[in-house]
């Protein structure tokens, strides 16, 4: 309910007029750089008072780290974040102690929970996305450092204005250079004006969001259930005001046929390409290496300064006027939040390839113990009894750094040892296969077991040294063929 992903895992907390609003993110790997610098400038982006064009409730949404992090580095412990509130006015708010505003989430909270914070929405307020934000901008820089993935959101649409933009170089900067975020300056202008006249007119407008995602390789997401657009969409439409998701060409695609939507594929170099992307960068709820693409509809700002009907807590029909400071378009600050969301999501792909290394090892590990069982079964005396106990090593070794692979925040480290340690037991177990047990019955008792000392040295060196990692491999597979994991 209030907590996203599983091993990057983030809680928000908070309410509207609260003291202050926040998140806890746990899963965060060690020895990353952070500080406040690097969270700052997403909070910025996504605060109220802007401009005319969003709502001017004066916060500056200034982050603290309270854990996490020391000396500039995160530790792998639970990093919690603090906004405080600054700029809180329950009193606009009173009237809707007893009325219910229309489209709001006043009346549906009530009837679930009998009880809620009337102040502004509470945990219905956008106000609760300001942890997303800061929590997302710890996801953005893991992904950018560790798989130069980028995420760039922009509105491409407002009322009936639509900007045709390329998915391919939209920048963060072009985003930004009007107070609407839309890079295609010309129809900017007229967006702007558009929000500015439904302002003055205690109207609002609402929009379409669309985002790109760069550099994602082939390969990430999972079938069925758990695929990558499914996982998008469900967290898209978790922001306020979200009323639609559509990847690639979306409802779109139903105008076409086969032959036009389907996208071809052809060799760049050793990288599998297509022709088009009306996929979306994602098929089979898999990435296939192409931009991802995806648009998010926002409605109108449900608070309008208008009086209108709705009914009461006491269930008598009455109306209500708008009043307080409100989004006249939520799409501005919407932007960063897209953003946000997208980064939560794609990171959670990550730690399915750590747990696939952890897999693969247990079923090396597994592969050893059998070919030592069928050896001992086919010619029992062509081993020692003390290989009985090096085979127990073995399993004991390899489970251990598995389960290490299944806990550690440390990637790169822990996949490299995995691949070091068992790479040496599987070569050693499979010579003395192959040779029918000859290399390891010619060693006395005492050479076997420095031999399996010396392996699980080895081993536990690559966890340090190996300058590869498992987790870097998947993410640029497309240098070599992938065969599938």
């Amino acid at each position: 309910m209030n907590t996203w992903g599983r091993l990057f895992r983030v809680t928000t907390w908070g309410e509207s007029h609260g003291g202050a609003t926040g998140a806890v993110v746990d899963g965060c790997p060690p020895r990353l750089p952070l500080s406040e610098a690097d969270i700052q400038p997403d909070l910025d982006r996504r605060a109220p008072g802007q401009s005319a064009l969003v709502s001017q409730r004066k916060e500056s949404d200034t982050v603290q780290i309270l854990s996490g992090v020391f000396e500039g580095q995160t530790l792998g412990t639970p990093i919690s974040l603090l906004i405080p509130n600054e700029d809180m006015r329950p009193g606009d708010y009173r009237e809707v102690r007893e009325k219910y505003r229309p489209s709001h989430a006043d009346y549906t909270y009530d009837a679930k929970y009998g009880v809620r914070d009337w102040r502004g929405g509470g945990r219905t307020s956008a106000r609760e996305t300001a942890g997303r934000v800061a929590a997302a901008a710890i996801a953005r820089k893991l992904l950018a450092v560790r798989f130069n993935v980028t995420v760039v959101a922009w509105v491409s649409k407002v009322g009936r204005l639509i900007a045709e933009c390329d998915h391919e170089k939209v920048t963060r900067e072009q985003v930004d250079a009007t107070p609407i975020r839309c890079p295609d300056l010309a129809v900017a202008e007229r967006m702007i004006a558009a929000v500015e006249a439904a302002r003055k007119d205690g109207n609002s407008l609402g929009g379409v969001v669309t985002c790109a995602v760069r550099g994602c390789p082939a390969g990430w997401g999972e079938p069925v259930f758990d695929r990558l657009e499914a996982d998008l969409a469900k967290a898209l439409m978790s922001l306020p005001a979200s009323k639609g998701f559509e990847l690639g060409s979306g409802f779109a695609g139903t105008d076409l046929t086969g032959a036009e939507h389907n996208d071809e594929f052809y060799m760049e170099g050793e990288r599998i390409r297509t022709r088009t992307n009306r996929s979306g960068g994602v098929q089979g709820g898999i990435t296939n290496g192409e931009t991802i693409y995806f648009r998010v509809a926002f409605k109108p700002t449900a608070t309008i300064m208008r009086e209108q009907h709705t009914v009461s807590i006491y269930r008598e029909e009455t109306t209500i006027q708008g009043r307080g400071r409100h989004d006249p378009c939520v799409l501005p600050r919407a932007v960063p939040m897209v953003e946000a969301m997208t980064a939560l999501v794609l990171l959670g792909r990550r730690p399915l390839v750590i747990r696939r290394a952890a897999i693969v090892c247990g079923a090396l590990a597994a592969a050893a113990t059998i070919t030592v069982a069928v050896g001992f079964a086919v010619d029992p005396n062509a081993s020692t009894g003390s290989w009985v106990e090096a085979a127990n090593e073995i399993v004991l070794a390899s489970a251990g750094v598995g389960v290490l692979a299944f806990g550690s925040h440390d990637a790169r480290a822990i996949s490299a040892g995995l691949l070091g340690l068992l790479g040496i037991f599987a070569g050693l177990l499979k010579l003395d296969a192959l040779t029918h047990g000859v290399v390891l019955s010619a060693l006395p008792a005492q050479a076997a077991r420095i031999a399996v000392a010396v392996a699980i040295s080895a081993g536990l060196a690559a966890v340090f040294l190996a300058p590869f990692s498992l987790e870097r491999a998947f993410a640029t597979r497309e240098r070599a063929p992938r065969r599938g994991y």
